[in-house]
C-alpha cells in the first residue's frame, strides 16, 4: 500500500530503483580519479572550443559550429538557430549534453543497467532545459510571436487548457473523434463469430470468388486495440489479405477492468490463442492455420505454439511474428524501466488498481522518445499555437487499453526478467515450453527504428528456432514499419531465408548480405503465405459454424474494441 500511494506522485517510477542507479554511479565515480580528471579536461576543452567559436562568429557570420546535433535531433534545424544569440544557446547546450553523456558512461564498475538508467534520467533532465523549449530562447517562437503580436501564445494556452481538460475527463485528444471505430477505421466487413470473457473473434467476409484453403489467424497485442491492422481502407493489412484471397480471422481483446485483476498470462493463452484456434478449426475444418502475432501477441503465439508442439498439436501451417520478441536478453530501451525494484513497485501499483492503465503505459513510451512525443508537441501546440493534424495511426495510438494485474506481473517476471520462454523454463500444463520444438515455417518481421521491440532482439528467433526462418527488416518504427501498405512512399525492406539447419549470421552480417528492396513488405509476405498454402483454392467458408454453435453475433468490429 505504501508503494501504491507513492506511485501516485512518481508516475509509477520506483524511486528506489533510480536511487540505486545513481548511488552505483556516484560511488564508482567518486572512486575513479582518472575518470574525474578526464571529465575536468573535457570540460576545459569544451569551454575553449566554445570560446573559440564565439570569436570566430564575431569575425565571420558563417563560422562552422563547434558541435553538430545527432541526425535524429531536429530541435535546432530552423534557420533562426544560425543567428546570434540563439546559435550560442544551442551550441552551449549541445556541448553540455555531450559532457553529461561522457560523465554518465564509461565509469568502471557501474552495472550496465544502472549506467543506462543514469544516462537516460540525466538526458530527460537536460531536455527540460533545452533552449528550444523556452519561448524567449527559441527563435522560431520569437519570430511567430512578433508576427502574430502574441496571438500564438494565447492560442497555445487555449490548446493546453483544452488538452488538460480532455485528459482529466478521460476523453480522446482533439481530432480523434474523426476516426470513429467502425465508421472511418476498422471498417473491413466481417462478423464476430465467437466471444468469451477475454476475446471476440472476427471473421472477415471474403472479397474474392475463391480463397486459399488455409485461413489466417491474427493475434494482436492486448496492450493495444487490434485495429492497427485494420486502419483506414488504404492501409489495412486485413483488407489487403482479404483482397488477395485469404480467409482472415482476428482476435479483438477485451479491455479489462479491475474485476479481471486475477487473469493470468496462462488465461490469455488458453482463452485467447487456443480458444481462437478451436473456433477457427470448427469454421474451417480439416485445414491447418497460418498463425500471425503482432508485438506481445507474437510472444504469446510463440508460447502457445511451443506448448502445442510439446503435445503433438499440429494445427499450424506456419507462424508469422511481427515486431515480436521471444528472447528478452536485449529488450531495448524498455529495459530502463524494468528491474526487480521497478517490477515490485509496479506490482504494488497494479495491486491497488487491479490493472495497469493505458495512460500509465503510454507515458512510459512517450519518455522513450520525449523529444518527438513530448517536447516537440509542447513547442508546436503550445508555443507556436498550432495543432498537429490528427491522422488514423495517431488516433489509434490514443485509444489505449488496460492490462490485468496478474497477467502483467507474469509477463514482466517470467518473460522479461527471467527470460523463461527463450530458456525453456516456461511451464504450461506441467510441461516446459521450448521454441525449438516448433517445426512449422517461420516468417519474422523487424523494424529498423523500433524502440519497443528492437529488430536485433526480434532477430534472435534465428538462435531459438529449429525450422526455416524468413526474416524481413523493414523501414519505419514499431507501428509505422508494420503499417506499411503498398504505394507508401519511402518504404523499403530486406528479406532473407535461413534454412532449418543453415548457417546463422549475426544481425550485422545479415544486413551486409541482404540487399534492400524498395516498397512494402506486405506483397512479399502474402506471396510467402500463398507458397506455404495448398495449391488449389477453394470456395469461401461460411460465416461462423452454426452447426457447431458458432453463430454470427454482430458486425465487425464488435463490442470489445469499443470499450473504454
Amino acid at each position: 500500500m505504501a508503494n501504491a500511494v507513492m506511485a501516485r506522485f512518481t508516475l509509477g517510477m520506483s524511486p528506489q530503483a533510480i536511487s540505486l542507479a545513481f548511488a552505483d554511479w556516484g560511488l564508482h565515480l567518486a572512486s575513479s580519479p582518472g575518470k574525474r580528471l578526464q571529465l575536468a579536461l573535457d570540460a576545459y576543452h569544451k569551454s575553449v572550443r566554445f570560446g573559440t567559436y564565439m570569436l570566430d562568429c564575431a569575425v565571420q557570420h558563417d563560422a562552422a559550429p563547434c558541435v553538430t546535433p545527432a541526425p535524429r535531433d531536429k530541435r535546432f534545424t530552423g534557420e533562426g538557430w544560425n543567428h546570434p544569440p540563439y546559435r550560442f544557446l544551442s551550441q552551449s547546450f549541445l556541448l553540455a549534453e555531450q559532457w553529461w553523456e561522457a560523465a554518465t558512461r564509461g565509469v568502471l564498475g557501474v552495472s550496465p543497467h544502472h549506467q543506462d538508467v543514469v544516462s537516460f534520467t540525466v538526458r530527460q533532465w537536460l531536455d527540460v532545459w533545452s533552449p528550444s523549449n523556452a519561448p524567449w530562447a527559441n527563435p522560431d517562437v520569437v519570430q511567430r510571436t512578433r508576427e502574430t503580436g502574441g496571438a500564438n501564445l494565447v492560442k497555445g494556452f487555449h490548446n493546453w487548457v483544452e488538452d488538460a481538460s480532455r485528459q482529466l475527463g478521460d476523453q480522446p485528444p482533439v481530432g480523434a473523434e474523426k476516426y470513429e471505430v467502425g465508421e472511418e477505421v476498422a471498417v473491413t466487413p466481417g462478423k464476430v463469430v465467437f466471444r468469451n470473457h477475454l476475446i471476440e473473434l472476427i471473421q472477415y467476409a471474403p472479397s474474392t470468388e475463391t480463397v486459399e484453403a488455409e485461413p489466417v489467424l491474427i493475434v494482436p497485442a492486448w496492450i493495444m486495440k487490434y485495429y492497427i491492422l485494420d486502419l483506414s481502407p488504404h492501409n489495412s493489412l486485413v483488407k489487403f489479405l482479404v483482397d488477395k484471397g485469404h480467409t482472415v480471422f482476428c482476435i479483438s481483446w477485451r479491455n479489462v477492468t479491475a474485476e479481471d485483476r486475477d487473469l493470468s498470462l496462462e488465461d490469455y493463452r488458453r482463452l485467447g490463442v487456443m480458444a481462437a484456434l478451436d473456433a477457427v478449426n470448427q469454421i474451417v475444418p480439416e485445414q491447418k492455420i497460418h498463425a500471425t502475432g503482432y508485438c506481445l501477441g507474437g510472444t504469446l503465439l510463440s508460447l502457445a505454439a511451443g506448448a502445442m508442439a510439446e503435445v503433438g498439436d499440429e494445427r499450424l501451417a506456419s507462424m508469422t511474428l511481427l515486431a515480436a520478441q521471444t528472447d528478452f536478453t536485449e529488450p531495448g530501451e524498455l529495459e530502463l524501466f524494468i528491474d526487480d525494484s521497478e517490477v515490485a513497485f509496479l506490482e504494488s501499483m497494479m495491486w491497488e488498481q487491479g490493472v495497469l492503465k493505458g495512460s500509465q503505459m503510454a507515458g512510459t513510451f512517450q519518455l522513450l522518445r520525449s523529444n518527438d512525443l513530448i517536447w516537440s508537441r509542447l513547442i508546436h501546440d503550445y508555443l507556436m499555437g498550432e495543432r498537429m493534424p490528427m491522422f488514423d495511426l495517431m488516433a489509434w495510438n490514443a485509444d489505449s487499453t488496460r492490462m490485468p494485474y496478474q497477467m502483467h506481473s507474469d509477463y514482466l517476471r517470467k518473460l522479461f526478467l527471467r527470460n523463461d520462454l527463450a530458456t525453456g523454463r516456461y511451464i504450461v500444463d506441467g510441461r516446459p515450453v521450448a521454441i525449438q520444438n516448433i517445426r512449422v515455417p517461420l516468417f519474422a518481421v523487424g523494424t529498423e527504428k523500433d524502440h519497443v521491440a528492437p529488430w536485433r532482439s526480434v532477430y534472435k528467433i534465428h538462435n531459438l528456432a529449429s525450422t526455416e526462418v524468413t526474416f524481413v527488416l523493414t523501414s519505419g518504427g514499431h507501428n509505422a514499419g508494420i503499417v506499411s501498405e503498398p504505394g507508401h512512399k519511402g518504404r523499403s525492406f530486406r528479406k532473407r531465408r535461413t534454412e532449418a539447419h543453415g548457417e546463422c549470421h549475426s544481425p550485422e552480417e545479415w544486413v551486409a548480405l541482404t540487399e534492400p528492396q524498395e516498397g512494402s513488405w506486405w506483397p512479399a509476405w502474402e506471396a510467402w503465405l500463398s507458397a506455404h498454402s495448398d495449391a488449389d483454392r477453394v470456395q469461401p467458408p461460411s460465416m461462423g459454424a452454426p452447426s457447431a454453435g458458432l453463430f454470427p453475433l454482430e458486425d465487425a468490429p464488435g463490442s470489445y474494441v469499443r470499450q473504454r
